[in-house]
């Protein structure tokens, strides 16, 4: 425990450095030396404190450093190396999900659903220890439809009926019973209908009113498509067990129907769909899981970029409030310069665009400077020296 003198001496000696810190730093630092096990003294505490403020000097950038570039540079030559291999198995081998470069490029194109969407539900300490009642939830959650539930339907065109047969194990698996789905089916808009059991999992649906086959058969098709429970986008819910706790991992994802669940830890849900983040929990929200997703795409390939490097990517798609792709149609193409719109993609349309609206080209950012051969506003060029002769 730190004693109450050295707590003193803590506070007096982050008063001192608060014009050399950021706020946030001071405060964790404060945390993390009143919090400590370690008994210290003030020769330690001098140490900590002058050794965080060694360290945050030394990651501050110089005026004038090309911090973009540098960023660019930092991901473009480790992502030379990523592998092309698409998927693998998601800690379980029924769900697959997109890795490596197709994964980076989903995440700096801004797609606006992922290839492989996937969620993980954290549940709160009521339900997280037992398996039974993190089944009940995956089944609350996971999309269920006629089509999941039966082994066979047929089409009878000589009394306009449908058979449809129930699969029990898949009624077991799902949590419905065959009188749910005989419920669900006699509010459908069918129609006059009349509804005979042939067993306790068989059943016929006669059509009074439908004379053709056409009709029929849609009838069919809007049967196996009828939803009996869960929310839309989850095709799978599969319980697995992290640690001590039991988890949700899906195939699909609907951030916004899944945190009405009783029984859903709100505050650690995890998705890989960042327009589903952004629209959900807003844009810094977003800013938060694009550099998360960044980073782990580039470990998972034995990558190392320093996070600030990552960090600078996602303020750059999420600056505006909205979540942007780096190109064209995103950061690129908004750039306020002409020329460096032009020096990226379809050049002729851009300088066709630019003359008929008459655009103004200022050359205040790097492209448009070199293009035209003067110094660029970075590193030494952003130094102006003006020099008085003494002229006799």
């Amino acid at each position: 425990m730190v004693s109450d003198y050295i707590k003193s001496y803590i506070e007096k000696s982050l008063e001192q450095i608060k014009d050399k810190l950021p706020n946030k730093v001071i405060q964790d630092l404060r945390e993390t030396l009143l919090n400590t096990d370690i008994n210290l003294t003030e020769s330690d505490v001098d140490k900590i404190i002058d050794l965080a403020v060694k360290d945050y000097q030394e990651s501050l950038i110089e005026p004038g450093e090309a911090v973009g570039i540098v960023s660019a540079q930092s991901i473009g030559e480790p992502g030379t190396q990523m592998t092309l291999r698409t998927f693998h198995f998601a800690g379980i081998r029924e769900l697959n999900v997109t890795l490596g470069l197709p994964r980076l490029i989903e995440i700096v194109d801004a797609r606006k659903t992922p290839s492989t969407p996937i969620m993980t539900i954290y549940l709160t300490d009521e339900y997280k220890y037992e398996k039974e009642k993190a089944l009940e939830i995956a089944r609350k959650i996971e999309y269920t439809k006629i089509e999941n539930v039966i082994s066979s339907i047929s089409v009878d065109i000589t009394n306009m009926s449908i058979t449809i047969q129930l699969d029990e194990e898949m009624l077991k698996d799902k949590g419905v019973d065959p009188s749910s789905v005989k419920k669900i089916i006699s509010k459908l808009k069918l129609g006059k209908i009349r509804i005979e059991d042939i067993d306790d999992y068989t059943f016929t649906i006669y059509f009074e009113e439908i004379d053709n086959i056409s009709a029929l058969f849609k009838m069919r098709e809007k049967l196996l498509n009828t939803k009996i429970k869960g929310i839309k986008g989850i095709r799978r819910a599969i319980v697995q067990k992290k640690g001590d706790e039991y988890v949700i991992i899906t195939d699909g994802s609907n951030l916004e129907g899944v945190i009405g669940i009783k029984g859903v830890d709100v505050n650690k849900i995890q998705t890989n769909n960042i327009h589903e983040i952004a629209d959900t929990f807003g844009i810094e929200a977003a800013r938060e899981a694009i550099a998360r997703e960044i980073k782990k795409v580039l470990e998972e390939q034995g990558l190392d970029v320093d996070m600030r490097h990552i960090l600078l990517v996602a303020d750059i798609m999420t600056r505006t409030g909205v979540v942007r792709q780096i190109g064209r149609h995103g950061v690129t193409g908004e750039k306020s310069s002409v020329l460096a719109r032009a020096a990226f993609e379809v050049t002729v349309k851009h300088l066709l665009d630019a003359a008929a609206r008459g655009d103004v080209e200022e050359f205040k950012g790097v492209v448009e400077n070199i293009i035209i051969g003067q110094p660029i506003r970075l590193g030494t060029g952003i130094v102006e020296l003006t020099m008085r002769l003494n002229v006799r």
